[in-house]
């Protein structure tokens, strides 16, 4: 079978894809993948063709950012006009030959119509239930509240989408030959989507009018060795705090604001810079910097792990069984925010109400015995199929 996997966004969007794609060559298909062109050679690395898709979502920083300007209206819609083209040209070019199309990410405006053009089958993959249409929840929210506004805001959000895009994928899908569409956010997720996320962490919503399949979350299997530092550090002392804000674009004061707190709950720190690069402000001993890491290695041998809710990472530090402080900062991190409350599995602390006293209050309750106890009982509990599920899928899909 030829496959061809799609994703687009950071690496949180992108690395499920992945970890699909290397499942489905396991079992002896032949895989393409669309990726940002910021991921071409980490997947091209693994043996993977892959044909560039949209931009690189990386965040400027340093004196980049400092310079950067909040992208006027006209900038905004030239730039989705862009990506929309951009992603039916690019899908299009990869998905020849193909006999099934899956796509990672709500935003995923092509997939669709080209496997219509092809008349192959295809199925969009979304990685938490709050980018699904439900009473239970309102768009990109947390958990609960009325049903009835939920819905209405649902409502609001499909126009939105219409306003944005639908003109633009309708302008596309003449060039392919088919027919306009009357709702946009609807034919990106068509009626049978999947939940790619974990049932115990993220169980799945109503949602009216859609059969949705929840896979699990794919997780892709990391054997890299922590650096030789790394190593040395973790093992001087008690375990460390992890912080890391991934592809976010968090301040220095965010960082430093976090590592303070950690100090005066006594606690080292292992600070992962991630895009937005941040620093340790000083040389003490207690801390060490660090880029890209093998978390599946790293997680379960620290005493916290603080992050802003993505959720690979979220799934990631829930396998290790360790504790979770998020600072949720847009999108479905609020979810998984509220997510590991209910579990009571770790805390959260709003971006806006972060201070050395709100986050050292958060950390003392994450590290409560309790929490931690939780925590260490939930891991055995998240399922680490889910790629196998997609797969099987996927074959039948295409029997």
């Amino acid at each position: 079978m030829r496959v061809l996997l799609t994703g687009v966004g950071t690496r949180g969007d992108v690395q499920p894809v992945v970890a699909l794609a290397a499942e489905m060559r396991r079992r002896g298909h032949d895989v393409k993948l669309c990726v940002p062109p910021n991921f071409i050679d980490w997947v091209s690395g693994m043996g993977f063709t892959a044909t560039p898709i949209g931009i690189a979502m990386r965040p400027p920083s340093g004196a980049a950012a400092a310079q950067a300007s909040i992208p006027t209206p006209e900038q905004i819609r030239a730039l989705v006009e862009y990506l929309v083209r951009d992603q039916f040209d690019a899908t299009a070019s990869a998905a020849e030959g193909c006999d099934v199309i899956v796509a990672g990410g709500a935003h995923q405006y092509a997939a669709r119509s080209i496997a219509e053009r092809l008349g192959i089958p295809s199925r969009v993959a979304v990685y938490a239930p709050v980018a699904l249409p439900s009473p239970d929840h309102a768009p990109d929210g947390e958990p609960g509240g009325d049903s009835e506004e939920n819905l209405r805001r649902w409502q609001g959000e499909s126009r939105s989408w219409n306003e944005r895009i639908l003109e633009r994928l309708d302008d596309n899908r003449k060039r392919l030959g088919l027919g306009p569409l009357s709702d946009a956010l609807g034919h990106i997720l068509g009626e049978n989507p999947w939940l790619a996320a974990d049932r115990v962490l993220a169980p799945l919503p109503a949602t009216p009018g859609l059969q949705v399949t929840q896979t699990g979350a794919w997780i892709l299997p990391d054997q890299t060795p922590l650096e030789p530092a790394l190593e040395a550090f973790l093992a001087a002392s008690d375990p460390p705090v992890y912080v890391g804000f991934g592809s976010m674009p968090a301040d220095q004061q965010t960082g430093r604001i976090v590592i303070e707190a950690a100090r005066a709950a006594g606690r080292r720190v292992v600070l992962s810079q991630g895009w937005a690069e941040l620093g340790l402000g000083d040389d003490a001993a207690d801390c060490i910097a660090i880029g890209d890491v093998n978390q599946q290695a790293l997680f379960p041998r620290v005493a916290a792990v603080v992050h802003h809710g993505g959720a690979g990472t979220t799934t990631t530090a829930a396998r290790a069984g360790v504790p979770q402080v998020i600072v949720p900062m847009f999108s479905d991190q609020p979810y998984w925010a509220s997510r590991v409350r209910a579990l009571g599995i770790g805390t959260s602390v709003a971006r806006g109400a972060l201070s050395a006293e709100s986050f050292q209050a958060a950390l003392g309750n994450a590290l409560d015995r309790g929490v931690a106890a939780r925590a260490a009982a939930l891991a055995s509990t998240v399922a680490v199929d889910g790629t196998a599920v997609a797969a099987d899928l996927i074959e039948r899909a295409s029997a």
